[in-house]
């Protein structure tokens, strides 16, 4: 008896563990701010969708909110959709703030289960003062940073504008057969140069964030950018060598009075120019970066840092007088790397100008030049060889698939397979019986048929909406009831019939209704459920 009593206990427990949890999509969601991020935490058994997930200032409030990119999502529902468990912490900072200032905190509770619900997005009040909002970023967040914009230089330096140049510049400046000492000051004097060329763009975009980032939104300025971008990459690929002019090359190639501490520093200074052609997506990208942020010193030292990081090989070269590997097959790669990263910069500033179908011609093209780099098309005579070939063959399978979905965007034809598709729909055979929409027609018909009206209340971003149309509604026993005794609508009053959201009571989806003719409400069921379950509920049992 006490075993199977056990037993028994067991198995309600499962049956609970599989039940969607009843909460409060405002008291049991947390909201709080912590050292410089706003962080959102649902409670056990539920999740946050990441499509409405947003912090912002409250409309009229003077100043200005930065809030930096939303971690990664940990999980994905049913309708391939970012979702978080745990806590969602959102980095913000304010410019500009006085006194306590109020943030609009959007999120998107579901719960998990049988019986699952999505509620539609909450608006939650956060009140901070400013002082706490004016501070500086996470120290940790800094870091990582600084440390991305250093290896940035460090690789800056390999690219082929600047690698082949090193040799030449630390005999030009003198810092090569003087001594350790004196190669290792010229070469500081050259890298402080660098340092105040790109430092100074850091400060002016810094200080003119508002202009600058409101005009690097605008397509006078994004399409100049892509194409010169573009012309970067077709140098890279070997297309054509872009050449300094010939007297600045002399001049640069000197008597020798360019040398000693003052030369050194006005190398640095004009080696930023000179490099424009391979460094130029990383600098577009750090400067892009800044003028959002709009902090002044934090734009000169992150490219402060960047000219640091780029000044490595030179400071190694002129203090020990070390000979750099000679250029060969190894530049090449990374010269054509440096092409797919300058080609691929282009064509992302114009995601938001160019039609889809375009968008997705554009990136096909980047991955089958990507295929061609990594000789997809050439014999393989090794083991890393093979590797880089199979990625080839790895771009060229995405950028033909890609290809394909620019035409069929394009001309309007379907080729390829629907993945994910977010609006929940009905089998083609169900789906006919069911009204659209058309709530007042399904009244009518209830009406003059002396029937009743189930009502599916749903929402695009509804995950347990799609698992009522893939689970329960194709049930043939359930639609077998509802064609005799019911005139079935679906409505979305989310997006498209918001009038009826009020009217209808729905605080939360999928909302499933039983009325009668006259539209007064008989019964309701909250969340997905298993087709007995919800022939149970329609007959009222």
């Amino acid at each position: 008896m006490r075993m199977r009593a056990l037993l028994g206990l067991l198995g309600c427990l499962v049956l609970m563990a599989q039940k969607a949890p009843v909460i409060d999509p405002v008291k049991d969601v947390s909201v709080a701010f912590m050292k410089g991020e706003v962080i959102v935490q649902a409670p056990a058994g539920a999740h946050l969708k990441s499509a409405f997930m947003s912090v912002k200032l409250k409309e009229g409030t003077p100043g200005r909110l930065e809030v930096g990119p939303l971690p990664p999502t940990n999980a994905k529902d049913e309708l391939g959709d970012g979702i978080w468990h745990g806590p969602v912490e959102i980095p913000v900072k304010g410019q500009d703030l006085k006194g306590d200032v109020e943030l609009v905190v959007t999120y998107q509770p579901c719960t998990e289960g049988e019986g699952a619900i999505c509620f539609p997005p909450k608006d939650r009040v956060l009140k901070v003062s400013a002082a706490e909002l004016s501070g500086s970023p996470p120290a940790r967040g800094l870091f990582w940073i600084f440390l991305g914009v250093f290896a940035a230089g460090v690789l800056a330096s390999l690219t082929p504008c600047v690698y082949p140049m090193i040799p030449i510049t630390m005999t030009i400046i003198g810092a090569k057969g003087g001594g350790k000492l004196r190669g290792f000051l010229l070469s500081v004097m050259l890298v402080l140069g660098m340092a105040v060329t790109y430092s100074v763009l850091g400060l002016v975009a810094a200080r003119s964030h508002d202009a600058f980032g409101a005009f690097a939104q605008h397509p006078a300025f994004l399409i100049p950018v892509s194409i010169l971008f573009a012309v970067f990459a077709l140098s890279l690929f070997g297309a054509f060598e872009i050449r300094l002019p010939s007297r600045f090359q002399a001049w640069l190639q000197g008597d020798g009075s360019r040398s000693g501490f003052a030369g050194a520093f006005i190398m640095g200074l004009v080696l930023g120019p000179i490099s424009a052609p391979c460094v130029g997506p990383v600098i577009g990208t750090v400067l892009l970066a800044i003028s959002s942020g709009g902090s002044a010193l934090l734009g000169a030292l992150q490219l402060f840092t960047f000219a640091l990081g780029m000044g490595v090989l030179f400071t190694i070269v002129g203090t020990f007088s070390a000979s750099l590997p000679r250029s060969g097959e190894w530049l090449v790669k990374l010269k054509q790397a440096m092409g797919l990263v300058a080609l691929g910069f282009a064509i992302w500033n114009l995601r938001f100008i160019v039609p889809v179908w375009l968008s997705y011609a554009l990136w096909a093209c980047e991955l089958l030049v990507a295929a061609g780099v990594a000789g997809v098309f050439e014999p393989a005579k090794g083991l890393g060889q093979a590797f880089r070939k199979g990625l080839g063959f790895l771009a060229l399978a995405v950028g033909l698939i890609l290809g394909l979905r620019a035409i069929e965007t394009g001309f309007g034809v379907e080729w390829l397979p629907r993945m994910g598709n977010s609006k929940p729909e009905l089998p083609e055979s169900w789906r006919r019986a069911w009204l659209d929409g058309d709530y007042e027609s399904a009244l009518a018909r209830a009406k003059a048929e002396k029937k009743l009206v189930v009502v599916d209340v749903w929402a695009e971003w509804c995950a347990a909406c799609k698992e009522l149309d893939e689970k329960t509604w194709p049930d043939p026993a359930l639609n077998a009831w509802i064609a005799q005794n019911a005139v079935a609508v679906r409505i979305d009053t989310f997006d498209k019939r918001k009038d009826l959201q009020k009217p209808l009571g729905i605080l939360s989806y999928p909302t499933v209704l039983v009325l009668d003719g006259e539209g007064k409400e008989l019964r309701r069921q909250l969340g997905f459920q298993k087709p007995e379950v919800m022939l149970d509920f329609l007959k009222g049992q």
